[in-house]
């Protein structure tokens, strides 16, 4: 069933019950978020299970307690939350780019949690010109209506990009052609030393770890944003920005 009005705090419709879920899946609807009761079985579920490898969906395990707290409604143990965004695929996207001329610039947001945060970077991404937005499957920001509503919009016009197998899809970049710049405090090289006219990749790392070492170990560049004050750091989106812009800064002759 479709709960008209969602639980407070939370934004995206809501959908429970196991065949409501089931045929929310088979319908094409993006799933943002499923949960299931810990302990459940029975045959509709081993339905659901078989729809969600199939569709390479993952579930959090949750008390009881947990999904009646979102709803109170009859749930049958299943909750999913349907996104307002349709996820693309970033291998379908840099074929296109290279095949019409343009040179990909691709945010990577590496486990980027706060809505907020993924609003406004979003925004800001879009007004400079940046081709898709990459995500973790896991561990990221849902992409809700407060996201949508701090982007301003952006985030029906930019790709969003969600992927399970993260790193892979990042290393899947950097063989197509693209560098891979990670914006850390890890290195002494600032983020005004990379070329950014050539097919680029920004990542930018989580509110508390920044950015994986696994991302940080095959990156091509390394880049900080100079720090002149007491304060030993920016949010992430105003870091976002100010790498973006320098990319802006050095592309803006080739487009003239």
């Amino acid at each position: 069933m479709y709960n008209s009005r969602p639980p407070r705090g939370e934004s995206n419709q809501l959908v429970f019950g196991i065949r409501a879920v089931v045929e929310a899946i088979r319908s094409g609807k993006e799933i943002e978020s499923l949960y299931l009761q810990r302990g459940l079985g029975g045959g509709l579920l081993n339905e659901l299970k078989d729809l969600m490898n199939e569709y390479q969906l993952t579930a959090q395990q949750v008390p009881v307690e947990k999904l009646n707290r979102l709803t109170n409604k009859n749930h049958q143990g299943v909750v999913a939350f349907i996104s307002p965004i349709v996820y693309q695929k970033i291998e379908n996207i840099i074929p296109m780019l290279f095949e019409n001329g343009q040179v990909p610039l691709i945010l990577v947001l590496d486990a980027i949690t706060d809505v907020r945060n993924m609003g406004a970077i979003a925004r800001t991404a879009e007004c400079a010109g940046v081709h898709a937005i990459v995500l973790p499957a896991k561990g990221s920001a849902q992409i809700n209506p407060d996201a949508i509503k701090t982007s301003a919009g952006a985030l029906f016009k930019i790709p969003v990009c969600r992927h399970e197998n993260f790193l892979q899809t990042v290393k899947y970049l950097q063989e197509s052609g693209l560098q891979l710049v990670s914006c850390t405090e890890k290195t002494k090289e600032d983020i005004y030393t990379p070329d950014y006219t050539v097919p680029t990749v920004i990542v930018m790392g989580s509110e508390e770890d920044g950015v994986r070492n696994e991302i940080i170990r095959i990156s091509d560049h390394l880049a900080k944003i100079p720090m002149y004050g007491e304060i030993e750091s920016l949010n992430v989106s105003v870091a976002t920005g100010i790498i973006l812009y320098e990319a802006v800064r050095q592309r803006i002759p080739a487009t003239l």
